[in-house]
């Protein structure tokens, strides 16, 4: 659970009591739902055990759910924790410590990858186990079943909104650190020999990724003292004069480190794009190909590539 703990204190720096507050207004909590609400706590509370198992039992249908199932702990962790759940949304206090519960218990959903449209599902089931037995506790009088239901629906829907903006929120991190994770694998710098680094740029160049970039080349030049970097950018179809200034100013920042920068694969499109940006080229030691690039690195280190010829033994005709 201390993973869960530490998702929950996340959510909570970002819930203060005029959120609490707020959310409240937003499904219209009046004094009369609460004292309704109070209305049902003994009944409901009976029942307890049956409204858990409407939650689960929907959820036990569906393999998307195997993440909670096949993991016996966390599956008597979120069984608690919905008993806690209940028994607080007929406790009449709906605070900042009832928020608390609900971030938990949207943590743990969270960890075993629950879907979000699984979880609304599985709700619709628990809501309609409790209104089926609100009803049930006035046979006679609807209008008053419905209007206890009512009130009851406001602390659903108050619930669902914090569950799911735990969801959410774990999800969009999930994917900024898989984008951050893609971005690093295609900005690798690769060291190929003693102060001759190769940075294989591929795919789209943003503004946010030039950045990452510079900062990624900067740090390698620096631990493997380098000299010279081939910046190969034959998989980048298209530059905008932001990046294409930013990428002259990370040769700058390296020429200042003491490292020369080789720009190789320069397509047509590039090429142009750039000359029609009007961005200053003077600076820019740029070669046609990889290859190309190599072997300039390598002159500017010093060394001498030779180039031997393999001669091949032959057996004499018998």
């Amino acid at each position: 659970m201390a993973d869960d703990y530490a998702r929950a204190e996340r959510h909570l720096r970002d819930v203060a009591e005029y959120d609490v507050e707020r959310r409240r207004r937003y499904v219209d909590l009046q004094p009369i739902d609460i004292a309704q609400i109070g209305e049902l706590r003994e009944a409901i509370l009976n029942h307890l055990d049956a409204h858990v198992e409407a939650f689960f039992g929907y959820l036990a249908q569906y393999p998307e759910a195997s993440g909670l199932f096949s993991r016996r702990n966390l599956l008597e962790d979120a069984r608690r924790l919905k008993r806690e759940h209940l028994i607080a949304m007929v406790g009449g206090e709906y605070g900042r410590p009832y928020v608390e519960q609900r971030v938990a218990l949207g943590a743990l959903y969270s960890k075993v990858r629950l879907d979000i449209r699984l979880f609304l599902g599985a709700f619709q089931a628990l809501s309609r186990s409790i209104v089926n037995q609100i009803m049930a506790l006035s046979p006679g009088d609807g209008p008053k079943g419905f209007q206890r239901s009512e009130s009851l629906m406001k602390i659903v829907f108050f619930d669902i909104g914090i569950i799911m903006d735990v969801l959410i929120a774990d999800r969009e991190q999930t994917i900024t650190l898989q984008q951050e994770a893609i971005r690093e694998l295609s900005t690798p710098t690769l060291q190929v020999r003693d102060r001759l680094l190769i940075m294989p740029i591929i795919g789209v160049l943003d503004t946010h990724r030039a950045r990452q970039l510079t900062e990624g080349l900067l740090n390698a030049i620096r631990a493997n003292r380098a000299k010279v970097v081939v910046m190969d950018v034959t998989g980048v179809a298209t530059v905008d004069s932001k990046v294409a200034n930013h990428l002259l100013q990370t040769i700058a920042a390296a020429g200042l480190m003491g490292a020369e920068v080789i720009v190789t694969g320069l397509s047509a499109e590039v090429a142009q794009s750039l000359v029609t940006l009007g961005v200053d080229l003077t600076k820019l030691n740029a070669v046609g190909d990889l290859q190309g690039g190599l072997e300039e690195a390598e002159r500017l280190l010093g060394y001498e590539v030779v180039k031997t010829r393999v001669q091949v033994a032959r057996r004499p005709l018998d």
